[in-house]
């Protein structure tokens, strides 16, 4: 399992995460507040995430995310990066 940990204002939440589970689907379990405009489909920027430490634990950039101009690091989607392996990952929130 993964650890990530969830920084947003101020606060920190650790959670464990199984490969293959979307960084959103992992805030919204673990009552991280986690904006998703289009419901987590990949059309708006809402869940845009900074990785702060652990980008080689979550999956490559996808079509979905480069259409939406995140096209390089530290940004991610949260509802489109997934867990590829076991390892520490820090997202930042920005409300």
């Amino acid at each position: 399992m993964a650890q990530v940990n969830f920084h947003f204002s101020g606060q920190i939440t650790t959670c464990r995460a199984e490969k293959g589970q979307k960084i959103l689907n992992i805030a919204l379990d673990n009552g991280v507040p986690m904006e998703h405009a289009c419901g987590g489909n990949g059309f708006c920027t809402t869940c845009m995430c900074t990785v702060k430490k652990g980008m080689e634990h979550l999956s490559s950039r996808n079509d979905r995310e480069e259409n939406m101009g995140l096209t390089s690091d530290p940004w991610r989607l949260g509802c489109q990066a997934k867990v590829k392996e076991e390892g520490e990952i820090d997202i930042e929130i920005t409300a």
